[in-house]
């Protein structure tokens, strides 16, 4: 069964620049992985520096084997500085 899951980010905005070249890395790379159905980002249209990462897995292990990629964990480090917040994760079915 397919997982739904949409991680908020909200970013100092001294670092957007450099968070979007994070971000476009992490897209790039995590597309190319096995079970990835979507991985979108999106910005918020009213909230400079909120981001939100959209994504779908074929199942609950390949999201796992994700969290375990270099290039995820490399994004996590680099990011963490940029954050203004901690980042928000929901996961989820759809029912619908």
């Amino acid at each position: 069964m397919n997982l739904h899951v949409v991680a908020l980010f909200k970013l100092n905005e001294n670092y957007l620049m450099d968070a979007v070249e994070l971000f476009q890395t992490l897209v790039r790379e995590t597309r190319k992985e096995e079970g990835c159905l979507q991985y979108d980002l999106v910005e918020d249209k009213d909230t400079k520096g909120t981001f939100l990462m959209v994504e779908l897995w074929e199942s609950e292990e390949h999201l796992n084997r994700h969290n375990g990629q270099d290039h995820l964990l490399d994004f996590r480090k680099d990011i963490s500085k940029m954050l203004e917040s901690s980042t928000q994760v929901y996961r989820g079915r759809k029912i619908l």
